[in-house]
């Protein structure tokens, strides 16, 4: 018995090292879903990666089914974290929704890069999305019809960008998409498309136009000279209690820490 006692300390000095110098996870485990926005999915892509590292025991799920859909789905209970990326409706306040902003976005306006048009007014783009600009000769382009495409209704990219422009329930579309790449995509093949889509999407298949002479970037969403922008929001329910691991997710983004990953994917840390 003397024996048991001298070494139990010594085990339990081992374990307590091991756990320290392994870095185990302070959280038991668990599973977090997540549902909303497409435009998100890189930014909770990256956030799930690096989470991963900080709570191994932890799994972060995304469904990318759309802003309003994510939304419905934690105030239904259907998920553990919704996702969207345009402000909250009051009506949705209302029910129960909170917002959590995680980042910024701009949202931006992008043609085939063979279009020559690449600066355009606010006023000049709600011309283009309602039908009364249809031609790119009247912006002193290639004499050739424009081709309109934005997303789906019900998408936070959509709503965020009618509201900004004041062109909203007035768009006269071409086609309607139901994801940020497939809008991206759609105007690369096509010379004379335009169309809007989440800046940290945006690569080298498509052309960001210039808006009122502004180009979107990281520091022109940071300092607010580009203006059309809008939040990435991560949305729990009022009065309904995480789990351990959704509210260590919910945490861990919101946090300073998550900065880079969050830059890294092409949105900009709001703080």
């Amino acid at each position: 018995m003397k024996g048991i006692k001298k070494i139990l300390p010594v085990i339990l000095a081992a374990v307590l090292t091991a756990a320290a110098l392994s870095g185990c996870s302070s959280n038991n485990g668990g599973t977090v879903n997540t549902d909303g926005s497409t435009s998100m999915a890189d930014v909770i892509g990256a956030l799930t990666e690096a989470f991963r590292e900080k709570e191994p025991n932890i799994t972060v799920n995304y469904s990318g089914t759309g802003s309003g859909s994510g939304i419905s789905g934690v105030l239904d209970g259907t998920c553990d974290i919704g996702l969207s990326s345009r402000a909250l409706k009051p009506e949705e306040e209302e029910k129960g929704a909170v917002a959590h902003v995680i980042a910024l976005d701009g949202v931006a306006v992008v043609v085939n890069p063979k279009n020559t048009v690449t600066d355009l007014t606010t006023q000049q783009i709600a011309d283009i999305f309602t039908g009364k600009i249809t031609n790119w000769s009247e912006l002193g382009g290639a004499d050739a019809p424009i081709a309109v495409y934005g997303r789906e209704d019900g998408s936070g990219t959509r709503s965020a960008f009618e509201e900004i422009v004041g062109v909203e329930g007035a768009c006269a579309y071409t086609n309607e998409y139901g994801s940020t790449g497939d809008v991206i995509g759609n105007v690369a093949s096509n010379e004379n498309a335009v169309g809007y889509a989440s800046l940290s999407a945006v690569g080298s298949s498509v052309t960001a136009v210039k808006v009122n002479g502004v180009a979107p970037s990281e520091e022109t969403v940071k300092d607010g000279s580009y203006t059309i922008q809008r939040p990435f929001v991560m949305v729990t329910k009022k009065g309904v209690e995480l789990s351990d691991a959704a509210q260590a997710f919910l945490d861990f983004a919101m946090s300073a820490e998550a900065a880079e990953y969050i830059t890294a994917a092409g949105a900009v840390y709001p703080n």
